[in-house]
């Protein structure tokens, strides 16, 4: 006789997935903690572990090492930024709005801020863990910022002297250097308003215009 009872195996894998997925979720937003709290090298595996209730061990079973583990979390984080900044948007405004907007919330996690910097400095080096996704995320940003300042060009409202390739060169560089100078001494460095002010001086922008993007989770 054929089996009439409903087979409970596709819920049962689907529960065990989203299970899984969020159980990653968790051990991702605890690293994220946890590196920027003690910074990469001094943040451990065992601190992250404790954090989301599990082992060693067990934390080792979705993530094979401590290196892959940061590759997640930074792409985790990129993630959340994007949330912010519609960067690959045919909207070279939009684009550059986000952009204010990510620096405005980057003045909410300074411990963020200060790995992200910390990182992108070392990982200069070849031999880092960090250094190939630093390449690729430098390439993918400076490469769509380039395209977003292109399509400002194309409507007339890039300033003289500016070309979208500069634009996007110095974009990426006044976004760094600003961090920097404000992890030193927040009193005297708005990055949000420090931004908006240097585009202006580039490329001409209605700030007004209220873009439809939602904040970034925590």
């Amino acid at each position: 006789m054929a089996n009439t009872e409903p087979s409970t195996q596709p819920r049962r894998v689907r529960g065990e997935y989203a299970k899984t997925r969020e159980r990653r979720q968790a051990i991702l937003d605890a690293a994220l903690e946890v590196f920027a709290e003690a910074g990469y090298r001094s943040g451990s595996l065992r601190e992250v572990a404790q954090r989301v209730g599990m082992s060693e061990a067990g934390l080792l079973h979705h993530f094979r090492n401590k290196v892959a583990l940061l590759e997640a979390v930074l792409e985790h984080r990129d993630d959340k930024a994007r949330e912010m900044v519609p960067i690959e948007s045919k909207d070279g405004a939009a684009v550059l709005r986000g952009l204010v907007r990510l620096a405005a919330h980057n003045a909410s996690i300074p411990g963020v801020v200060e790995l992200f910097c910390t990182l992108s400095a070392e990982a200069t080096s070849p031999d880092h863990p960090a250094h190939a996704y630093f390449v690729r995320r430098y390439e993918y940003t400076r490469s769509h910022v380039e395209e977003a300042f292109a399509a400002l060009d194309a409507e007339g409202r890039l300033k003289a002297g500016m070309t979208p390739n500069r634009g996007a060169v110095t974009l990426i560089a006044m976004m760094d250097g600003l961090q920097v100078q404000w992890l030193l001494d927040r009193r005297v460095v708005d990055m949000a308003e420090e931004l908006r002010r240097l585009f202006s001086v580039f490329v001409d922008i209605d700030w007004s215009v209220v873009d439809s993007v939602e904040e970034p989770h925590a």
